[in-house]
């Protein structure tokens, strides 16, 4: 790839929003800003020199409105007075430049030189490789943080996977991304988990749906996910004894791959939901055998497909009126691979699975936090049911 087509991506990322970069860019000017004002006293922290200036003073926080929202920087003090770090102001001042090349650094792995020679310029102090590398783990381990925290009861756990395009061995390959999101007995929605693995998918999914159980999951009620492959296995070693709900919008899709001819899709869509908006599973499982009947002779394999797998999508008719609405389908986590896909077709191939994970972490963790202040999701009766 051309430095003017790296360029190009970079700012892609940055107008489309990465709001992992603010982070990144607090990390480093922080990490700038210190290794000025250490250059200033002539000495480390705690470290005797007859050369030193004067003494370090811990930090003042400083917020400032920045292009990509506001940062609050930790400025670093010194006890004498007459200091004040230019790599705040400098930095700030290139804050364009500043953040496309920290985008590249950020999703794309790219060599820290870049990084290294970039903040150099912009901020006007050297800045090491291994400070470089530094500030990056530091984020990483933010994300990471969030992916492992602690989890608790939640009612209706809903699980989905996508693709996107990684290298591996010089190969570009599909990797998967399995993301869980949950209901809380109070209603509240909150994204539960990620992972990205080129690994097989049984292993993947009883991986990830382990380590969910693994960091204090319980309570649930419902899984609610398409049929994806290994999944089934996975959730039933997993999660042995807990109802699931294959998503009704995927089934209804799926039944157009058994039609004899086009011009029944229109037909079928209508009796599928008639029995989805059935008010009671009695009333859907008698209107599923009459519509097996319905097509035995003009779509025998449709009729075959209905008999074994419609009633998947019937769990829903257990739970309360008010809640099936939201809990049929995985269209909630629709919506979320849609903001996810608007985001990574920028980038097209990861180099690798960790600059995957880093990226789509990233945006979960924003929108995690946009739910938490957000509405409940299930309104009504009780969720506790």
């Amino acid at each position: 790839m051309t430095h003017q087509n790296d360029y190009t991506f970079a700012e892609d990322i940055a107008e489309k929003g990465l709001e992992a970069i603010p982070e990144l860019m607090r990390i480093l000017i922080n990490n700038a800003m210190q290794v000025e004002r250490t250059k200033y006293l002539q000495a480390e922290q705690y470290e005797r020199t007859e050369e030193r200036k004067g003494h370090a003073n811990g930090f003042k926080p400083k917020t400032v409105k920045t292009r990509i929202g506001e940062i609050t920087f930790a400025v670093p003090q010194v006890r004498e007075g007459g200091f004040y770090p230019s790599a705040l102001e400098k930095g700030l001042r290139s804050e364009r430049a500043l953040t496309i090349t920290l985008a590249e650094m950020y999703v794309q792995g790219v060599s820290t030189r870049k990084v290294k020679a970039i903040t150099e310029q912009l901020c006007g102090v050297e800045i090491s490789a291994e400070q470089v590398s530094r500030a990056t783990a530091q984020l990483d381990s933010v994300l990471q943080e969030w992916r492992e925290r602690p989890l608790g009861e939640v009612t209706y756990l809903y699980v989905d996977a996508r693709y996107e395009k990684v290298r591996e061995a010089g190969q570009v390959r599909d990797a998967a991304v399995l993301v869980a999101t949950g209901i809380t007995p109070e209603g509240e929605r909150q994204v539960l988990g990620v992972s990205v693995s080129l690994s097989e998918h049984e292993a993947h999914w009883k991986a990830f749906l382990k380590g969910l159980k693994d960091r204090g999951l319980n309570g649930v009620k419902l899984i609610t996910s398409d049929d994806h492959e290994g999944l089934g296995a996975a959730r039933r070693a997993v999660f042995g004894s807990i109802p699931w709900q294959r998503c009704q919008f995927h089934l209804q899709q799926n039944a157009g791959a058994y039609l004899p001819k086009q011009a029944m899709r229109l037909e079928v869509a209508v009796d599928i939901r008639s029995m989805f908006n059935a008010p009671d599973r009695k009333t859907a499982e008698e209107l599923l055998q009459a519509t097996i009947q319905k097509y035995a002779v003009s779509a025998p394999r449709l009729s075959a497909w209905l008999e074994e797998n419609l009633a998947e999508g019937f769990s829903v008719f257990d739970f309360p009126l008010e809640h099936r609405r939201s809990i049929r389908t995985t269209n909630s986590l629709e919506r979320i691979n849609k903001e996810i896909r608007r985001r990574t077709r920028v980038v097209g191939v990861f180099p690798n699975e960790a600059s995957c994970l880093r990226l789509v972490s990233a945006l979960l963790m924003e929108i995690s936090e946009e739910w938490q202040i957000g509405k409940r999701y299930c309104a009504g009766k009780s969720i506790d049911c």
